[in-house]
């Protein structure tokens, strides 16, 4: 094993390196994201922004090193949310008038507190976006990382409701409109192309599909891969045959058939299963095991626990004529994610944070690690997901995800070890971005306006 003596020896001979501060972090096990089995009584060296190696805890310092001593510690990297949406929701309320600077940096450092360092918004925000991308990427807007689908593409009157703050969703009728829009959408080059194809149980008129075949040809022109919000496996399969590069959702009216499965492979398409979406959905006519933890409770936007722990609230979800197939969507999404992810294809966390008040920054993204392993995959390849796999979904692989030399320094120090039981991802100490500790965790963070 190279020693820390060795490992900067290079420092002597570039000594514009030398002036990054250096640190320590010593007696930890180390959960690197690989998939790879923890490492224990380790130590990871930061030097300035990125990791520089990764030692043995009594490997000697360098000169001028600050050591910590994290004698009982997990390290892994920052979590990776490859379906959010930010800015839309504040309260109880969502609306495009919440769409603020003010709010969406809340949202951010929210998300930070809970180990989560990057999100990509599916196709819920505006133009401001791009800018706000491009200063989280530089470092000017602090906590999350931004990565964003702009404006998405829905059904005329469908779906999204406008009425959850997205007005400004393209909602082409026909196909030579759909690909003049995913034209303009490209000059701003987002990272994916949002599109709805849903109906939310009939409720809104279904994209067509001679719409969505138009946007996804359009899309691949311009060289930008399509995320597809889905529900159905007959929509599944006529946009995997049309080319879609990524379901953002699970499929979740029927098992996932091996020749659908067969076909995502051989397209390298990827997989969101959102499978704490489902939950939320019907959760809360009960009371969940974690309904009063602090940890969920210190997520919630003001006026959420007192709407979710109403009567009324409660009723009004066991006399909803959806709830039985909400309750029944998610054992197929388990069942679902867990076949795609045995048959090699690439599975990437996404939770739809931010879409509802119900579905929390940051505590939605742990409950769908728990998820995950409830799905059948152990704790280790739900970590794998939440942060390998997004950062390769998000053509990030070579800046975060994985912890090892080279790479940025995006970490949570963990009271316990998630590999373990996963549900120990919630025993957060600190947070670290960029090399630094940039939070101590989750805590209630003042809104303004309510």
């Amino acid at each position: 094993m190279r020693s820390l003596t060795a490992a900067f020896f290079c420092l002597a001979i570039f000594p514009g390196a030398a002036a990054a501060q250096v640190t320590v972090l010593r007696h930890v096990t180390i959960i690197d994201g690989s998939g790879a089995a923890p490492r224990h009584d380790a130590a990871l060296v930061i030097e300035g922004q990125e990791i520089r190696a990764i030692t043995g805890a009594n490997a000697p310092l360098p000169k001028g090193a600050i050591a910590l001593d994290l004698s009982g510690k997990t390290i892994m990297p920052e979590i990776i949310n490859a379906h959010g949406h930010l800015g839309l929701l504040k309260g109880t309320r969502m609306s495009s008038d919440n769409y603020t600077a003010e709010n969406v940096e809340r949202q951010l450092l929210q998300y930070q507190d809970y180990g989560v360092g990057a999100v990509l918004v599916m196709g819920t925000d505006r133009d401001q976006a791009y800018q706000w991308r491009s200063e989280s990427h530089s470092g000017k807007l602090p906590g999350a990382t931004i990565y964003t689908a702009g404006r998405g593409f829905g059904a005329p009157q469908g779906v999204p409701p406008v009425s959850m703050g997205t007005d400004l969703v393209y909602r082409p009728p026909t196909s030579d409109e759909a690909r003049k829009d995913v034209d303009e959408l490209a000059a701003h080059q987002p990272d994916v192309v949002k599109i709805w194809v849903d109906d939310f149980w009939g409720q809104y008129p279904k994209m067509k599909p001679e719409i969505y075949a138009a946007i996804i040809d359009q899309a691949h022109k311009h060289d930008l891969r399509v995320a597809a919000h889905v529900y159905h496996e007959e929509d599944a399969q006529r946009l995997a045959d049309d080319g879609v590069d990524l379901f953002a959702h699970s499929v979740r009216d029927a098992e996932i058939p091996d020749n659908l499965v067969a076909e995502m492979k051989s397209k390298h398409m990827a997989y969101i299963a959102t499978l704490s979406l489902d939950e939320f959905l019907s959760a809360y006519a009960d009371d969940p095991t974690w309904l009063t933890q602090p940890f969920f409770r210190e997520a919630l936007e003001p006026g959420v626990y007192e709407m979710i722990t109403s009567p009324q609230y409660k009723q009004s979800i066991k006399d909803d004529k959806k709830t039985p197939a909400e309750t029944a969507a998610l054992p197929i999404a388990l069942k679902n994610v867990k076949k795609v992810y045995d048959a090699g294809i690439l599975v990437a966390l996404g939770t739809d944070s931010g879409a509802t008040p119900t579905r929390a920054f940051g505590f939605a993204e742990h409950q769908e690690l728990q998820l995950l392993v409830q799905a059948g995959l152990t704790p280790l390849q739900a970590i794998t997901v939440a942060t390998k796999n997004g950062a390769e979904l998000l053509h990030a692989s070579g800046e975060f995800g994985v912890l090892r030399p080279g790479l940025k320094a995006n970490l949570i120090v963990l009271d316990k070890d998630p590999s373990e039981d996963i549900r120990n991802t919630e025993s957060i100490s600190s947070v670290w971005k960029d090399g630094k500790k940039v939070s101590a965790g989750p805590h209630p963070r003042a809104i303004k306006g309510n």
